[in-house]
């Protein structure tokens, strides 16, 4: 199952060349950029962990693009994604979010149907992902 979050996600893989027309379109507009890691890609885990520090008035974006490649060499089995910021209205709003990496096998959810009184259904998702303790989880 292909992880869908994030611009793009629907489309294939970006090659480093289109991400790096993506970097230079962040880096235009003058947003601030990050770098995450997971290895739970659960739609509702919103915190995944940073990769180094955000990067504030980047005039290149090649190092966008170096903190990308770091991470996916010290990463190369855990979700990455690059997030833009924009704080011109005072407000660091995620403006942009796309994955550039993901493990090779993509295990995918388990749908939980739940009956509950007056017909009620209620449904949780599990990421087959977390079976495993993490960092063993790809």
């Amino acid at each position: 199952m292909r992880l869908t979050q994030g611009a793009f996600s629907f489309l294939p893989d970006l090659t480093d060349q289109q991400i790096n027309k993506q970097l230079a379109y962040i880096v235009s507009k003058g947003w601030s950029a990050n770098v995450e890691y997971t290895d739970d890609p659960h739609p509702r885990n919103a915190y995944w962990e940073l990769w180094g520090l955000p990067l504030f008035d980047v005039k290149d974006p090649a190092a966008v693009m170096y903190e990308i490649n770091s991470c996916r060499k010290a990463k190369p089995s855990y979700y990455v994604k690059v997030n833009a910021f924009d704080n011109t209205r005072g407000v660091e709003s995620c403006s942009m979010s796309f994955i550039v990496n993901r493990p090779a096998n993509e295990p995918g959810f388990l749908l939980q149907r739940q009956d509950f009184e007056g017909r009620t259904m209620k449904y949780t998702l599990h990421s087959y992902a977390t079976e495993k303790p993490e960092g063993a989880r790809y």
